[in-house]
């Protein structure tokens, strides 16, 4: 497999793991909006090229014909098999940006928002009733062709969510139907980045897993711990999520095997 670089923290433990398994790398810089590499890189095979830093990236692996190149997946909250398992997923209100005005319920309640594509033009995140409305306005108030990519647009679909108190939250990558990789990332409110799990959760999440088995070759799941048991969070794409303290040896490793073609 050839591998494509984008330099960033956590890709520089990736290229750690990579030189450990002596599997050679290239480093490279994306151009903002346009998904053009500097370095361009010298494609040996298109069908076994691999690409890790930023979402954008899958611009420059479709634009190619890279395989897989970035792992896209699909908006989780449609899959109905994981429907069961959603943190708050019953009760989830779905609005485009631009309905956000009129049919936002001005509460004064706290929300969980979070964009429905796995796009990241807005991090997931609780803000107030009115201040959820006032980000609307503010996008609202700019024409479309001021907007960049990757930002929030008219358009966008959102997913809004009752805050739910969370205990623990764990991230898993999940390879080929297998989850190679697993880390805690958050204890309550505290930031805490272990390889580690509890028993349950572990097979909570390879419940998941087995529930949706064509989602995607490759791909992060995030579960959490509440006092209602154990609930799933969201997907994330593989290439663009964040490692914490995941065994990248392992999670090279099983990527790197994926077969050309």
């Amino acid at each position: 497999m050839q591998w494509l670089l984008q330099e960033f923290e956590d890709t520089q433990k990736m290229a750690a793991a990579l030189d450990r398994l002596e599997i050679a790398y290239t480093w490279h810089k994306v151009v903002p909006f346009v998904g053009e590499l500097i370095p361009a890189p010298s494609i040996d095979n298109p069908d076994a090229v691999v690409m890790f830093g930023s979402y954008a990236l899958w611009r420059f692996a479709e634009t190619n014909s890279l395989k897989p190149g970035v792992f896209k997946i699909r908006p989780f909250v449609h899959e109905t098999a994981w429907h069961p398992y959603l943190l708050n997923g019953a009760d989830a209100l779905f609005l485009t940006l631009r309905d956000i005005p009129e049919k936002f319920p001005d509460d004064g309640k706290d929300w969980f928002l979070r964009p429905v594509a796995d796009s990241k033009e807005e991090p997931g995140n609780v803000k107030t009733s009115r201040e959820i409305i006032q980000l609307a306005h503010k996008v609202l108030a700019l024409d479309e062709t001021e907007i960049p990519n990757g930002s929030l647009r008219h358009d966008t679909q959102l997913m809004f969510t009752k805050p739910v108190r969370i205990l623990k939250e764990w991230r898993l990558w999940v390879v080929r139907g297998e989850i190679v990789t697993h880390s805690l990332y958050k204890e309550g409110r505290r930031v805490i980045y272990r390889h580690e799990i509890d028993d349950d959760a572990m097979d909570f999440a390879s419940k998941l897993v087995d529930a949706n088995p064509d989602y995607s070759p490759a791909y992060v799941i995030d579960i959490c711990r509440t006092g209602e048991g154990l609930k799933m969070i969201e997907t994330n794409c593989i290439n663009a999520a964040g490692f914490y303290e995941a065994d990248l040896v392992k999670l090279v490793s099983a990527i790197d095997n994926f077969a050309p073609g």
